[in-house]
C-alpha cells in the first residue's frame, strides 16, 4: 500500500513535466528597414505625443465629439461585448483543469416476473425499490498539453478581442476628428464663397450700370449673371456637403440631432510632428499589429490541439453514493457505493482523419503568419504615406499662400482696368474664377494637411513616445523573434 502510495506523486509529477506537443510560437521575421525616409516636417521634435492625441488641436468641440463617439459609438458597444465573450470562453477552457462534479439521482420501482424460467421464492418481493444517490466525477489527464494549448489560444484570442477594440477606438477617433475638419474646412469655404457671392453681385450691378449708361453690351450682363450664378450653386453644393459631413458626425457620435455652428479652420494648430529618422519599431504598439499576432499565436496553438488527438486521451473517473431500497437508508453505512476507473482512448484506424485536421491546422497557421506579414507591411507604408503627405502639404501650403494673394491681387486690378475702361468684362471674370479657386485650394489643402496630422496620428498607433524618440536604436533589418 505504501509503495502505491509513493507511485502516485511521481506519476502525477510525471506527467505535469511533460511538453505540450506541437510547435512553440515564435514572432515571424519581416524584412522592415530600420527607419522611415526622411521625411520630417520643420515643427519635428522630439516630444512625444500622449494617448488622446485629439487634444492637440486646441478644439473644445472637437474633444466633446471625440469622447461622446468613444463612449456611444455602436461599433465599440459591439467589440465591448466581443471582449466579454471572449473572457467567458477563457474562463471555460480554463475550468477544463478541474474535475468536473455531478450529483445524479435515480429513484425507480419495479415488478419483476413470477413466470420465469427459475422460480422466484416467496420470500422474495415481485415489487420492489431502487434508489440511487451519487457524487460523480470525471477528469482527462492533459499528457499531450491538448488542454494547454487550448489555453493558449483561447487567451491569445481574448487579448485579441482586446486588441481589437482598441483599434476601433483608435478608428472611431480618428474618422470623428477627420470629419471634424471636413466640416471645418466647409464651414470656412461656404464663408468665403459667401463673399464672392457677394463681390460678383455687385460686379453685375456695376455691370446693369454701364449696361444702362450705354458703356458695356448686354453679353457682359449675361457673363456676369452666369458668374453671379455660378457662385451661387457652389455655395449650395458647399452647403449640402457639409449638412453630410454634419450627419456623419451625428452617426460616428451616436447623437443623430446634432447640429453645431460654424467655426473656425485656419486657427486650429497642427500637432507637433516627428523627427527624421522615425523608427520603424514604433509600429510594435499599433493594436492592429498587435490583434494580428494574438491571431498568429492561437493558429500556433491549434496545431498542438490538433496533434494532441493524435495520442491517446487518458482520463480518470470515480463516484460515491448510496443505493437503497429506500430513501431514509440510502446514505446509511450499509448502502455506501463507490467505483474508481481508469479511461484510455486511442485511434487505430481513422482513414487520415486526424492527420488531414492536423494539415488544416498548420495551413491556418501560414494564413495567419501571412496576414500577419500583410499587416505589418500595410502600416509600414501607411505611416511612410502619412509622413509624405505632411510633408508635401506643408509645403503646398506655402506656395498656395502666395498663388491667393497675387491672384487677389490681379482681380483687383482686373477690376480696376475694367472700371477705367482699359480691359473686357471676360479679364475680370477670369481673375474672379483664379481668385476663387486659389482661395479655395489654399483652404482645401490646410484641411488635407491636418487630416495627413491624423493619418500619421493612427498610423502610429495613438502618436509616439519620447522615451523611444530619444533612445539609440540601431537599426535593425527585421523583427526580433521571441
Amino acid at each position: 500500500m505504501k509503495r502505491r502510495c509513493a507511485i502516485i506523486p511521481i506519476v502525477v509529477l510525471l506527467l505535469g513535466a511533460c511538453a505540450a506537443v506541437g510547435p512553440d510560437y515564435r514572432r515571424p521575421a519581416i524584412e522592415l528597414p530600420g527607419a522611415y525616409p526622411d521625411t520630417a516636417v520643420e515643427t519635428g521634435g522630439t516630444e512625444g505625443v500622449h494617448a488622446q492625441w485629439w487634444t492637440l488641436y486646441g478644439d473644445s468641440r472637437l474633444d466633446e465629439l471625440v469622447a461622446g463617439a468613444l463612449e456611444h459609438n455602436a461599433d465599440l458597444r459591439v467589440a465591448v461585448a466581443r471582449i466579454e465573450e471572449a473572457d467567458a470562453n477563457l474562463r471555460e477552457a480554463g475550468a477544463a483543469f478541474l474535475p468536473e462534479v455531478g450529483l445524479s439521482a435515480a429513484p425507480n420501482r419495479s415488478r419483476i416476473s413470477s413466470r420465469t424460467a427459475t422460480p422466484i421464492p416467496s420470500t422474495v418481493p415481485l415489487v420492489r425499490n431502487d434508489v440511487r444517490l451519487s457524487l460523480g466525477t470525471s477528469f482527462e489527464i492533459d499528457f499531450w498539453g491538448k488542454l494547454r494549448r487550448a489555453i493558449e489560444a483561447t487567451r491569445a484570442l481574448a487579448l485579441s478581442s482586446r486588441y481589437a477594440k482598441e483599434v476601433v477606438s483608435l478608428s472611431v477617433a480618428g474618422l470623428t476628428t477627420q470629419a471634424y475638419f471636413s466640416l471645418r474646412s466647409l464651414d470656412a469655404q461656404i464663408s468665403l464663397m459667401r463673399v464672392t457671392l457677394d463681390a460678383r453681385r455687385q460686379s453685375l450691378e456695376l455691370v446693369h450700370s454701364r449696361v444702362r449708361g450705354g458703356i458695356a453690351s448686354d453679353m457682359e450682363s449675361s457673363q456676369a449673371e452666369a458668374a453671379r450664378a455660378d457662385a451661387a450653386a457652389q455655395l449650395a453644393d458647399l452647403q449640402r456637403q457639409r449638412a453630410l459631413a454634419e450627419h456623419q458626425l451625428g452617426v460616428l457620435s451616436g447623437n443623430l440631432n446634432m447640429r453645431l455652428a460654424p467655426g473656425e479652420l485656419l486657427t486650429l494648430p497642427l500637432p507637433p510632428q516627428p523627427p527624421a529618422g522615425l523608427p520603424s519599431t514604433l509600429l510594435q504598439r499599433r493594436p492592429d499589429i498587435l490583434q494580428a499576432e494574438q491571431q498568429l499565436v492561437a493558429a500556433n496553438a491549434q496545431i498542438g490541439i490538433a496533434r494532441a488527438a493524435m495520442f491517446p486521451t487518458v482520463s480518470l473517473t470515480s463516484s460515491y453514493g448510496g443505493q437503497s431500497a429506500a430513501l431514509s437508508t440510502v446514505l446509511s453505512n450499509g448502502a455506501r457505493i463507490w467505483s474508481l476507473g481508469f479511461g484510455l482512448a486511442l485511434p487505430i484506424f481513422d482513414a487520415g482523419r486526424y492527420a488531414a485536421r492536423t494539415q488544416a491546422a498548420e495551413a491556418r497557421q501560414r494564413v495567419s503568419v501571412g496576414n500577419y506579414q500583410k499587416v505589418v507591411e500595410t502600416a509600414f507604408r501607411e505611416v511612410a504615406d502619412a509622413l509624405t503627405g505632411l510633408q508635401q502639404t506643408a509645403a503646398s501650403e506655402r506656395e498656395l499662400h502666395l498663388r491667393a494673394k497675387a491672384a487677389g491681387n490681379a482681380l483687383r486690378l482686373a477690376k480696376l482696368r475694367y472700371e477705367s475702361g482699359y480691359s473686357a468684362y471676360l479679364e475680370v471674370l477670369d481673375a474672379q474664377r483664379t481668385a476663387n479657386d486659389a482661395d479655395l485650394a489654399f483652404l482645401r489643402n490646410r484641411q488635407s494637411r491636418l487630416v495627413a496630422s491624423v493619418d500619421l496620428m493612427k498610423s502610429l498607433g495613438g502618436g509616439w513616445s519620447a522615451q523611444v524618440m530619444q533612445d539609440s536604436i540601431t537599426p535593425s533589418r527585421s523583427t526580433e523573434s521571441k
